[in-house]
C-alpha cells in the first residue's frame, strides 16, 4: 500500500529573529538558536572571521521543533546590515515568512509491502519512499530510520528517491524520518493484522527481534514488549471488539487503535564546568541551549545529585558560545549527552576540593592524606569518622580563604562510532480511542495512553510534559496539519495560523503517560535518554487505525479529511 504524509510547517509560537552588533572585528548576535556553536561556525566562515571573534547568545528559546537548528538568511542579513551601518540591527521574521524561509517537514510518499506466514511471522518487508526536496536537494527525510531494527524480518529492503520542487528548503522537524516513516510501517502492520485476523498487539509480540538485525548487534536496553503489555492494560485493550463499527457509547461509534514507537538514543560530544563556592552554592555552565525542554532544570538536578547542593542554590548558565561547547538541541540527545559531561565536571570539582582539604593552610584536614578523605552530600569527612563528623565544603573554602573550586568535564559522542557494540534506541507505544458521529461527520480523538521505554527518567514532570505535547502534535499531524504550495510559484498558500490548522486545547485528548524507567547505562552512567521526539512517533498510525475501526475507512494519506470519511457506511 502507498502512504502519504504532507509537508508540515514547524510553527513555533516564538518568531525567529536576530539582533546583531559589531565591535571592530568582533560579532555578537542574540538568536533563538537550537545550535549556537553551529551558528557560530557558519557565521565565522561567511564573514571571514576566526570562530573566536563570533559570539552567539541564546538564553531562552520559545520552542523550535527543528526550524532553529540551522542558520537562515535573516541572520546573515542582520549581521551584514549591522556591519554596513555600524549599529546594532534587529530583524524579526513575520509569521508568513516563517512558512517559507526557515524550513518545513517535506512531503513523503511511501510504498510498504509486508509478507507473513499463516502463523503471523514476518518473512519480508519492503519500504520504498520519495521525498519532496527543493532545487538544491540538501535534506533527506530518512523514513527508514527504524525499519531495520523495530521488528524481526529476514528479508528487508529500504530504498529512497527524491523529487525536486521549486519550494523552500526542507529541514528536520520533530522526529525527522521516524515520524513519517512509522506512520507508513505501523499502518501497514495494522493492516496486516486485520488480514491475518490477529490482534495487532499480538502481531508485534510475535515479531519481536532478539538483536538489531540491521546491524547484527545486541540492543543496549529494549523493553518494547513491556510497553505493549502495560499500555494494553492501562487502556483496557482486552475489551476491544475487533469488528468495525461494533463499539458504541452515548450515540457515538468508538474506534480503538494502536501503534508502536521508536527513536534513536546516544550522545553528542559535550563539555561542562562546575563551580563549588564558599557560600555553599554551585554553578554549572555549558554552551548548549534550552529550547523549552527543561535543560536548565536537568543540569541543576545532575549537579545536586553529585554534590548535595540544594536546587535553589545552583546557578545554571547556558546558551553562550563563550562557555564550554555543548550539543545541539536536536535528536532528543541533549540530556543523554550532558549527563557524563556534568558528572565528570562535578567529580573534578570534588577532586579539587579534596586537594584543598589536604594542602591548603587553615584546613581542618591538614594532617590527612587524600586517600583518607571522602565527599558525600556536600560534606568532606575522614573515611574513618563518617559523614556525620564531616565539614560542609563551604566551611572548608572559607577556612582556607578560597572563594571557589572549579572542575571541567567532557564526554565523547557515540553517533559516529564505526563499529558500535550495541544498538541504542528508545521505544514506546500508543493506544488511541476516537469517536465518530456519522450524522454530523465529526471525528474526535478522545483519549490516548502512551507508554515509553526511555531509559531512566530524571525529571518525570518535565518528561510527561514532553510526551503530552508530542501526542497533541501527533493529533495535529493526523487530523489537521498540511502546508499547501502554489503549483505556479511554489509559495505556501496557507501561510498563517488561521489557514494552517494546528491542534489547540479543544483538540487535546485525555492523555495518560507511563514511563518504564529502566536505566540504559550504555548511553551514560545515569542510564538516561532523551524523550523529546519519541512521543510523536507512531501517534498518527494509531489514530488512523482507530478511525478505521470506527468508520471502516482506511486513510493512508494525511491529514484525515472529512471527505475521506463520508464514504463510511457505519451508522450510529
Amino acid at each position: 500500500q502507498t502512504y502519504v504524509t504532507p509537508a508540515e510547517t514547524h510553527n513555533p509560537i516564538e518568531l525567529q529573529g536576530t539582533i546583531a552588533m559589531w565591535d571592530g572585528q568582533m560579532l555578537t548576535i542574540y538568536e533563538e538558536s537550537q545550535a549556537v556553536f553551529n551558528l557560530r561556525s557558519v557565521l565565522a566562515q561567511m564573514f571571514g572571521l576566526p570562530k573566536e571573534n563570533v559570539r552567539v547568545i541564546t538564553k531562552f528559546v520559545g520552542s523550535g521543533f527543528g526550524s532553529k537548528l540551522w542558520p537562515w538568511t535573516h541572520c546573515a542579513l542582520a549581521c551584514a546590515a549591522a556591519r554596513q551601518l555600524g549599529k546594532p540591527v534587529k530583524l524579526v521574521l513575520s509569521r508568513r515568512m516563517m512558512f517559507q524561509s526557515v524550513g518545513h517537514r517535506p512531503r513523503t510518499q511511501q510504498r510498504v509491502r509486508l509478507g507473513a506466514t499463516n502463523e503471523s511471522k514476518l518473512v519480508s518487508l519492503r519500504q520504498d519512499y520519495l521525498n519532496d526536496l527543493d532545487i538544491l536537494g540538501g535534506y533527506h527525510e530518512n523514513c527508514g530510520e527504524s525499519t531495520s531494527y523495530f521488528y524481526s524480518v529476514p528479508n528487508l529492503r529500504v530504498h529512497w528517491g527524491r523529487t525536486r520542487r521549486n519550494i523552500g528548503s526542507p529541514t528536520p522537524m520533530r522526529g525527522p524520518g521516524a515520524v513519517p516513516g512509522l506512520f507508513a510501517t505501523e499502518s501497514a502492520m495494522n493492516e496486516l493484522a486485520d488480514q491475518l485476523k490477529i490482534d495487532p498487539v499480538r502481531l508485534r509480540e510475535l515479531n519481536e527481534p532478539k538483536i538489531d538485525e540491521g546491524k547484527g548487534i545486541p540492543f543496549s536496553s529494549r523493553h518494547y514488549l513491556e510497553c505493549l503489555q502495560r499500555g494494553g492494560e492501562r487502556f483496557g485493550w482486552a475489551n476491544r471488539n475487533a469488528e468495525v463499527g461494533s463499539m458504541k457509547r452515548d450515540g457515538s461509534i468508538l474506534g480503538w487503535g494502536m501503534s508502536g514507537a521508536a527513536w534513536i538514543a546516544g550522545r553528542f560530544p559535550a563539555q561542562a564546568s562546575v563551580e563549588l563556592r564558599d557560600d555553599g552554592s554551585a554553578r554549572v555552565a555549558c554552551g548548549t541551549q534550552d529550547i523549552g525542554t527543561g535543560t536548565y532544570t536537568i543540569l541543576a538536578q545532575l549537579v545536586s545529585d553529585k554534590t548535595g547542593v540544594p536546587l535553589n542554590k545552583i546557578e545554571v548558565v547556558l546558551g553562550d558560545t563563550s562557555l564550554p561547547p555543548g550539543p545541539i538541541s536536536g535528536g532528543s540527545l541533549v540530556t543523554g549527552s550532558m549527563v557524563p559531561a556534568v558528572f565528570d565536571a562535578a567529580d573534578n570539582a570534588i577532586t579539587s576540593l579534596l586537594a584543598v582539604a589536604t594542602t591548603e593552610p587553615g584546613s581542618p584536614f591538614g594532617n590527612r592524606t587524600r586517600d583518607n578523605l571522602a565527599f558525600e552530600s556536600g560534606r568532606i569527612f575522614a573515611k574513618a569518622d563518617g559523614p556525620a563528623k564531616g565539614v560542609p565544603f563551604s566551611d572548608l573554602l572559607r577556612h582556607t580563604n578560597m572563594r571557589l573550586v572549579t572542575g571541567s568535564g567532557k564526554s565523547e559522542g557515540t553517533l559516529d562510532e564505526k563499529k558500535p557494540k550495541v544498538s541504542m534506541h528508545s521505544y514506546g507505544c500508543h493506544f488511541v480511542e476516537v469517536t465518530w458521529q456519522p450524522a454530523i461527520a465529526r471525528l474526535h480523538v478522545n483519549r490516548v495512553v502512551t507508554v515509553i521505554d526511555g531509559g531512566r527518567i530524571i525529571n518525570p514532570l518535565a518528561g510527561r510534559n514532553q510526551i503530552e505535547g508530542a501526542v497533541v502534535m501527533g493529533v495535529g499531524m493526523a487530523l489537521l496539519e498540511h502546508t499547501i504550495y502554489d503549483p505556479q510559484n511554489g509559495a505556501p498558500i496557507n501561510s498563517n495560523l488561521a489557514d494552517y490548522l494546528m491542534a489547540v486545547n479543544a483538540d487535546a485528548p485525555l492523555m495518560e503517560v507511563h514511563f518504564l524507567d529502566y536505566p540504559d547505562t550504555d548511553v551514560n552512567p545515569l542510564g538516561a535518554r532523551g524523550i523529546g521526539e519519541i512521543g510523536l512517533a507512531g501517534v498518527a498510525a494509531a489514530i488512523t487505525a482507530a478511525t478505521y475501526h470506527a468508520t471502516g475507512v482506511r486513510v493512508r494519506e494525511l491529514p484525515i479529511r472529512i471527505e475521506d470519511l463520508l464514504t463510511s457506511s457505519i451508522l450510529a
